[in-house]
């Protein structure tokens, strides 16, 4: 992932990962740095322990933080005189019924996932308006594109990043700046370990892991869906569904909402029989 510039020379890309020490995150950046990319991670913890193993720069980022998620995206592209890609990576598992759902599992997850977008979306466009060039990545989730019960705050902040994603993509072509947003289905990676972090703990959330499992069956490898992360940015698609399965369920919901809401009604009874 480098281009040309001037006479024949090469310019090593720059990217921003946020929520890049581990999961979804550490595999997109591995992936970044393999091409040639310059990657800076960011994480709320563990980014610098990870940057060492990885071969990168790692900084500490709140991504609910506003100013720090600022301070990170001039930083890196001040360091490096531009900033080809921002992944808005980060985010958190919240879940649980609905009626047992506090304010706090709501407004932690709107800060996170949401807000977290949100704020790297507003330092970077900017910026990369100006240089008139740049892609955005925003991971959103297959619960941000289908009904999913049992997580409605972590599934009402990813249908609102497809929506931001998508609107701001019209948006942005004027510019040259390109934004796609990614919606896996179940991954396999440490969110499920850590669901309601910090939160009134629920029994969903104390069986994510085993809850996705009986959803969707085999959870899909990590670093399957950083390949496909990268094969869709390459391609600039404005929806990234991985994996195949996925799609399926997307497409269901597109040809037929309603079914789409029978067929999440039984994958609920099936968990929770």
């Amino acid at each position: 992932m480098s281009e040309g510039s001037g006479e024949g020379k090469r310019v090593r890309k720059t990217a921003v990962v946020t929520g890049g020490a581990s999961g979804i995150g550490r595999a997109v950046a591995a992936e970044l740095l393999r091409r040639g990319v310059h990657v800076t991670i960011a994480d709320v913890r563990g980014a610098e322990e990870a940057a060492g193993d990885l071969g990168c720069a790692g900084v500490a980022c709140d991504v609910s933080d506003a100013r720090a998620v600022r301070d990170l995206v001039i930083g890196v592209a001040a360091e490096h005189g531009r900033l080809d890609f921002l992944f808005n990576n980060a985010g958190i598992a919240v879940g649980g019924r609905a009626e047992e759902l506090t304010l706090d599992h709501w407004d932690r997850a709107i800060d996170v996932n949401l807000r977290g977008v949100v704020h790297g979306v507003h330092a970077a466009y900017p910026l990369m308006v100006e240089q008139g060039h740049g892609h955005i990545v925003n991971t959103a989730s297959l619960a941000g594109l289908t009904p999913a019960p049992l997580m409605l705050p972590y599934t009402t902040t990813k249908h609102a990043v497809v929506g931001l994603s998508l609107a701001l993509r019209a948006e942005a072509a004027a510019y040259g700046v390109r934004v796609s947003v990614v919606c896996p289905g179940f991954v396999d990676t440490p969110l499920l370990d850590n669901a309601n972090p910090g939160l009134p703990q629920t029994e969903i959330g104390l069986r994510a892991r085993t809850t996705a499992v009986r959803a969707q069956g085999r959870l899909y490898p990590v670093e399957s869906l950083a390949r496909d992360v990268l094969r869709g940015v390459a391609r600039n698609r404005a929806l990234i569904v991985a994996p195949a399965s996925a799609r399926v369920t997307w497409r269901t919901v597109r040809l037929s909402p309603a079914l789409a809401v029978r067929a999440a009604g039984r994958v609920l009874r099936r968990i929770t029989g």
